[in-house]
């Protein structure tokens, strides 16, 4: 009987294949069953002790077993044990990679060189160098011929889809992240239950101060163009989470809503621009232009009148 592992090394790995197993087949979302669920943590212990109590078990049945044998059936048993297990198929791969020479054999490839009695062996080299060195060679072969012949991309090339790509990977990551955004990486949400969600935090929360449809109590009108802090996505955005005015504005809600949850409102506040509320009141603060936003073409006909209105 060969000794295969040691107790040691098999509580271990069955222990942890257990776990695994364990943390596998139990759903607990995020987090280990392990933390998520105390009772597995005594079903781990409990099963520690068990592989323990097995491994003491076989034990002592096989030192009651080894005391019946005869002393010739001992040393058999004992030198047995002793022997390690072996992998032979992995000594023979070693044996092709490596193509050392046994110690017993050197002295065939012992050359004539003497030097104060060191000798020199003249061993092969490794075959696994020798097959890399192939490799690079027929590698530097297809590269020549690919890049330099055939002219494939090149670096800028290269580096413009990895650009590309990491973009793309960002703008996904943005859809599962979005309480990442602030004021400075906000954009106008147009999507129908963007715009809901904002709008059903607006009814609830900034209706006693602008109105159910914006046109403003305690609060200025959301509908016209004139704004008190500036106006756009970002601007709006930033009052809604860091407040108005300082005594006298609206308060911080970055406490009370997620970054998400801010632009939705945010896009739901800008989404009333140009509405008709019932009892707008008077515009307060400045007309705020989008510097950014494009030019609008005129019209034939606007840019006639604009002729006619200056010759008059």
């Amino acid at each position: 009987m060969k000794n295969m592992s040691p107790w040691w090394i098999r509580i271990p790995v069955t222990f942890f294949i257990i776990f695994g197993l364990m943390e596998y087949f139990i759903d607990a979302g995020d987090k280990l069953a392990i933390i998520e669920y105390p009772i597995t943590q005594f079903f781990m212990l409990m099963v520690l002790l068990i592989l323990i109590a097995i491994e003491l078990i076989l034990k002592s049945i096989e030192n009651v077993m080894f005391q019946t044998l005869n002393e010739e059936a001992k040393e058999r048993y004992l030198s047995a044990k002793s022997k390690q297990w072996e992998w032979p198929w992995a000594k023979k791969v070693w044996a092709k990679l490596t193509a050392n020479k046994p110690i017993a054999e050197e002295g065939e490839i012992i050359l004539d060189h003497n030097y104060d009695g060191i000798k020199e062996l003249d061993n092969e080299l490794p075959p696994w160098w020798v097959y890399m060195f192939y490799a690079t060679i027929v590698f530097a072969v297809v590269y020549l011929i690919r890049f330099e012949v055939y002219g494939d991309y090149d670096q800028e090339l290269e580096y413009q889809q990895e650009v590309a790509a990491a973009n793309l990977a960002i703008e996904e990551y943005k859809k599962t992240a979005k309480d990442l955004v602030d004021a400075n990486s906000v954009e106008l949400l147009t999507d129908a239950s963007d715009l809901n969600a904002g709008k059903a935090i607006f009814e609830t929360t900034c209706v006693a101060c602008h109105m159910a449809d914006g046109g403003g109590g305690i609060g200025p009108n959301l509908t016209d163009d004139h704004w008190i802090l500036g106006g756009g996505i970002s601007n709006v955005f930033n009052t809604i989470s860091e407040g108005g005015r300082d005594g006298k504005g609206m308060v911080a809600w970055k406490s009370n809503f997620k970054p998400a949850e801010i632009a939705q409102i945010a896009s739901y506040v800008l989404s009333l621009q140009g509405t008709t509320p019932a009892n707008p009141k008077a515009p307060e603060g400045d007309i705020w232009v989008d510097e950014n936003a494009p030019a609008k073409e005129q019209t034939p006909e606007q840019a006639t009148d604009s002729i006619t209105v200056a010759v008059n």
